[in-house]
């Protein structure tokens, strides 16, 4: 009967106080936030005191994990954003306007380059892309529109190593803004702001959160404009994170550098490993002296090479085919930074919109496979990869 039921029953509940705490972080799915009264949210929107109101425009969990993130990247103000790219279209959409230009790695992400060439011309700000690992084919893209430049450590897939230290002297030089992309790299081997980085994005989906169940991106800026302008384009295109990702996302970081830890030192006996087979045309590695740009990585990364590792076989793309279809356990994914060990094949996936001369023209041929290398024992990678190349005899 309705007088059964309590008038107030539909009313939200404030959680219980209590004297504990819990340990684990709230997950705090609120889409909206009640304030007191008119004055109170005049004072938040006016930044004279902090809540929240509207989950696109924050909410605790993404503030969680900005917040770690910071920490890791010596940043302050970061923000978390729905996705990797979410973090580089706010970056774009936000510092740029008709009629800039943007100098770009010639090796960044496939729908960065995507970005750059197709979506942004359509808003009147056009892109050229050098070759990161040369600084004066860097400088030589500048123009007199140049506004920004955008480059990523270590390449993907080839794993060139960006000569970063004059990339920063260029974009000093022409005051630009220099965007880099930390994704593969990570703060545990560079941290871009402390070497004349004036913008960071991450894909948080990949190492940071690692374990391939949480969709994320972050950026952090120096400058408090572009901080602004930024925020303001995260809020006003709805590029804000699920608050459960933001959650999932936080759990994972908490191991984060065990996992790159024991990831790296993987990759290193992996790409050892795999040098060793007929069938290997080549290796690439940034810790191993063959490595083009073997002594650059020793310079900027120290000893932290990273956990991805690419290879080519010979026999194009039927080879390709037999080496993963000999790997079943292993996953063929087009993905990186879960804690297991994935395999991807660029000319399939990620540079998939590039032209096949496009493509080769980077050293991406069909037999090019690209790997995250995960945490499993090194005896298992070393038998499974075995297995696999065995198959193109």
């Amino acid at each position: 009967m309705t007088a059964d039921i309590p008038a107030n029953l539909v009313r939200r509940t404030a959680f219980p106080s209590s004297v504990s705490r819990s340990v684990v972080t709230p997950l705090q799915p609120s889409v909206v936030y009640a304030s007191p009264d008119p004055d109170a949210l005049d004072d938040q929107y006016e930044g004279r005191a902090f809540g929240y109101t509207y989950s696109r425009e924050g909410h605790p969990n993404a503030t969680v994990l900005a917040q770690k993130i910071d920490a890791l990247e010596g940043a302050e103000g970061g923000w978390i954003t729905a996705s990797g790219m979410a973090a580089v279209t706010a970056t774009m959409l936000g510092l740029l306007k008709q009629g800039d230009h943007i100098v770009g790695g010639d090796q960044l992400y496939g729908r960065s380059l995507r970005m750059l060439t197709q979506d942004l011309p359509r808003y009147g700000i056009t892109a050229s892309f050098a070759d990161p690992t040369d600084a004066a084919a860097v400088e030589a893209a500048v123009t007199p529109s140049t506004k920004l430049i955008l480059v990523e450590v270590v390449s993907n897939p080839t794993l060139r190593v960006a000569d970063m230290e004059a990339i920063a002297e260029i974009a000093k030089r022409h005051r630009l803004v220099l965007v880099v992309d930390n994704t593969f790299t990570t703060p545990r081997a560079y941290r871009p702001f402390d070497h004349g980085a004036d913008v960071v994005i991450h894909s948080v989906t990949k190492l940071l959160a690692g374990h391939s169940d949480a969709m994320l991106g972050y950026v952090a800026a120096k400058d408090a404009d572009h901080r602004a302008a930024i925020d303001g384009t995260i809020v006003t295109l709805g590029l804000t994170p699920s608050p459960y990702d933001c959650w999932m996302a936080e759990r994972g970081l908490m191991s984060f550098h065990l996992r790159y830890d024991r990831a790296e030192e993987n990759a290193a006996l992996l790409a050892e490993h795999l040098a060793g087979f007929e069938k290997v045309a080549r290796v690439l590695y940034p810790g191993r002296p063959d490595h083009p740009d073997h002594n650059r990585a020793g310079v900027l990364l120290g000893p932290r090479f990273g956990n991805m590792v690419s290879f080519e076989v010979l026999g194009g793309r039927d080879a390709a085919n037999a080496l993963t279809r000999a790997m079943p356990d292993m996953a063929f994914a087009p993905t990186l930074g879960d804690i297991g060990t994935t395999l991807s094949h660029a000319a399939s996936s990620s540079h998939r919109g590039l032209t096949p001369d496009g493509r080769q023209a980077l050293g991406i041929m069909e037999g090019f496979f690209r790997i995250s290398v995960g945490v499993e024992d090194i005896t298992l990678l070393r038998e499974e990869f075995s297995r696999g190349l065995a198959a193109l005899a």
